[in-house]
């Protein structure tokens, strides 16, 4: 299938769209500018293949804007082999499942924080589900909390995808990022703790900027979480009523709701067959995830929501798979059950207050506006 990316049926329904793609192909394919035309991976077992076969390459090319001013050193998504290896053994012992659990603390005070502040009707993303992470990776790389405004403004951009507000903000940030840097001694965090590793100045302002960046991404996932939970009352009811539940619900949430609709793209070093497809060498290759996830030869009844479903041996492919996978895994997971947790249980009886907006981006599967209320009315 040819999938067009200004359709809005492609945009807005992209569950449908790539049912019907996965059923008529392992691959599909999408024009996208700076890339040319894109090969999409559909089915959960080829996507697994993708995100470990080393004939896939990231690079440079495969971000279609590189921030004019960032120092040009890789960041762990345009590298493979033994240099991502190495970039990422530098940061990975900050992002374990323990440090997360240690953490959980100060996230549900951040959490509990911003629930105090919310009136009896709002804006779920506006006023909790973007903040949230945003607080969180700023403390836990050790932003100072003077310049943590402007990493505010500029994450909401990113995960809201205000595209202007963001490039108009990138000289900012990368002045930022160097701040940090500099006072990371005084600060501590995730920073602090890799200055005393020897790394280079340019070396770690690309790492505040991508950690920074994509640590406010389980944003988009607490909304699309919630919404889910509020169509699906019976679900709901379950997890309220079986706090043990909780782990098993968020990974059926991933799985079911993930924003993230395409991986970033690699790039074939040879002709590589994919279910009988071949992809010619140079050209670049895409995972939709959620077409990954909806897959019915990997998940019985892959459409229908189920926070008691059984892991499956595969595991969904909302973090991605192999080398690549998602570093922050483990902090998006407690980040969204301590969210849930506590807008749940702060308000039993929050309900939509009109339709949520769902934004049209061929990438990622998110909301723009998700109005809530627990007045009684």
């Amino acid at each position: 299938m040819q999938l067009d990316p200004s359709d809005p049926t492609v945009l807005l329904d992209p569950v449908a769209t790539y049912a019907a793609a996965r059923a008529d192909s392992p691959v599909a394919r999408m024009p996208v500018p700076g890339l040319g035309t894109l090969w999409i991976v559909t089915r959960h077992e080829h996507a697994r293949l993708v995100l470990t076969d080393p004939r896939f390459r990231l690079s440079r090319a495969s971000y279609t804007m590189r921030p004019a001013g960032l120092p040009d050193t890789p960041n762990l998504g345009e590298l493979d082999g033994p240099d991502h290896s190495r970039l990422r053994r530098l940061v990975s012992p900050a992002f374990t499942a323990r440090r997360a659990a240690e953490f959980r603390p100060r996230i549900q005070q951040l959490a509990d924080t911003l629930v105090r502040r919310l009136p009896d009707r709002f804006d779920l993303l506006a006023d909790f589900a973007w903040p949230l992470p945003i607080e969180v990776i700023c403390e836990l790389v050790g932003i100072p909390e003077a310049d943590r405004p402007l990493w505010r403004r500029v994450g909401t951009a990113v995960v809201s995808g205000h595209g202007q507000a963001f490039q108009e903000a990138i000289p900012d940030v990368i002045a930022g990022a160097r701040a940090a840097v500099g006072q990371a001694d005084d600060n501590g965090g995730v920073l602090g703790e890799l200055v005393k590793t020897g790394a280079c100045d340019d070396d770690l302002v690309v790492l505040v900027w991508h950690l920074v960046l994509a640590g406010q991404v389980p944003g988009n996932l607490i909304a699309n979480a919630v919404e889910a939970l509020l169509r699906h009352p019976e679900q709901l009811r379950l997890m309220r009523e079986d706090r043990s539940l909780m782990p098993r619900a968020v990974e059926e949430l991933l799985r079911w709701c993930t924003p993230q609709l395409l991986t970033t793209p690699r790039f074939a070093a040879e002709d590589v067959e994919i279910g009988g497809v071949t992809i010619p060498r140079g050209e670049p290759v895409s995972v939709s995830m959620l077409s990954a996830n909806r897959d019915p030869e990997a998940f019985p009844d892959p459409d229908r929501l189920d926070l008691t479903r059984a892991p499956g041996a595969l595991g969904h492919l909302a973090f991605a798979h192999g080398p690549h996978f998602c570093l922050g895994a483990a902090l998006a997971r407690v980040e969204t059950e301590v969210a849930l947790t506590a807008l749940f249980d702060r308000f039993p009886e929050m309900r939509l207050a009109g339709e949520p907006v769902r934004s049209p981006d061929p990438g990622t599967w998110r909301l723009s506006a998700l109005p809530i209320r627990f007045d009684g009315e």
